[in-house]
């Protein structure tokens, strides 16, 4: 397996202008041991949508300075973007096109859409893909599932029609078995009771165990943003799509029984143990010949206690997740994804958690994982 960086990771730094676009190449380059991927999301490293020729050329001797390689684009599709209408599938897909031909001229193997992408874009992008020599994937997001229809259907395809240029990117989330730590105490500097936090960890571990006081299946084929939307107008109205209602009531119950005069913002936090996936390993370990490259999600990077200059995510179970990949004969990337600093952003910028650090940490993480 190779290690890199998704840019993503440093977002924060790169807003206030911390690190340049060169600068987080060079940091992945010169501090992270054995890590030469790098991935970016297109909007927020370039000037979308044409970044012009003279930086064309500066980005590729970027990358031969620092021994760095374009792994994946990120993409996303703004379907608002007009006034009049919202884009159609068929316009989705040229918008989709144009971008596979700009990660082609900056040198990229994959393109990377979101999880909401349908199945037919895809396919109608594939014959650019493949005339490029591409690879085009699906972000696997949680609370997704890998046995889920927006998988299984890739999977369906790829194999009826014999092709490689199609698959999907595994988003490290998808093994988280709690909410992070670093959420928790942001909702609680938010008013959250602690009470309401513990109940939350105790619902995910009853969740991950088969032991839940309603099933997860219909929960699982929802998006994290449709199921917190969905859960706020069922707080707010008591009505929730059929699928979700009982789950819902039973969510509720669960924090009144938990949590003293619970707060509308308790019952949401409670409700973050609904937003895990609790996918196989094995499905992973299988699918591994689909696997275009992986998304290395993670929130906060913590000390192993006892263990000095170890560390470890205490949400999302890495150990399990890389064992999957190595026993499926994974030999890809696995780029870094840092997003836990949106949890401290409501604190000043010293208190803001340093996303260089983290992405050390991980890598240390990373590195010992896969060499195990």
């Amino acid at each position: 397996m190779k290690t890199g960086v998704s840019l993503y990771s440093y977002q924060q730094s790169h807003f206030f202008k911390e690190l340049t676009l060169e600068d987080q190449i060079r940091e992945v380059s010169e501090n992270l041991p054995g890590a030469d991927g790098i991935e970016i999301v297109d909007e927020m490293s370039l000037r979308y949508p044409d970044p012009g020729d003279a930086f064309v050329v500066q980005w590729f001797d970027w990358m031969e300075r620092y021994g760095t390689v374009p792994v994946s684009m990120d993409v996303s599709f703004d379907v608002l973007q007009f006034r009049d209408h919202v884009m159609d599938h068929d316009e989705v897909a040229e918008r989709l096109r144009h971008d596979i031909r700009l990660a082609h001229r900056l040198g990229f193997a994959n393109v990377r859409v979101l999880s909401t992408c349908p199945l037919d874009v895809m396919v109608k992008a594939l014959p650019e893909i493949e005339r490029l020599g591409m690879r085009l994937g699906k972000e696997v997001h949680q609370p997704m599932a890998l046995e889920g229809q927006q998988v299984t259907e890739i999977i369906d395809y790829a194999e009826k029609h014999s092709i490689n240029a199609i698959g999907i990117v595994p988003d490290f989330g998808i093994y988280g078995f709690r909410p992070s730590e670093v959420l928790l105490a942001q909702y609680e500097r938010r008013g959250a009771q602690p009470e309401a936090s513990a109940a939350s960890v105790e619902l995910s571990a009853l969740l991950r165990a088969g032991q839940g006081p309603f099933d997860f299946a219909d929960i699982a084929k929802q998006t994290a943003g449709n199921l917190r939307s969905e859960y706020k107008r069922f707080l707010t109205s008591g009505e929730a799509i059929t699928a979700l209602k009982g789950p819902f009531e039973a969510l509720r119950a669960f924090a009144d029984a938990r949590v003293p005069q619970a707060s509308e913002l308790d019952y949401i936090v409670v409700a973050e143990a609904i937003m895990q996936s609790h996918t196989s390993f094995d499905t992973l370990r299988q699918l591994v010949p689909h696997v275009v490259s992986c998304h290395g999600k993670f929130n906060n990077m913590s000390e192993i206690p006892g263990r000095s200059g170890e560390y470890q995510d205490m949400a999302i179970d890495y150990e399990g997740t890389i064992k999957a990949l190595k026993d499926g004969g994974y030999t890809g990337y696995i780029n870094t994804e840092y997003e836990g600093q949106r949890y401290s952003q409501d604190r000043s910028r010293a208190e803001m958690m340093d996303e260089v650090e983290q992405v050390r940490r991980h890598h240390e993480m990373l590195n010992r994982l896969i060499a195990a």
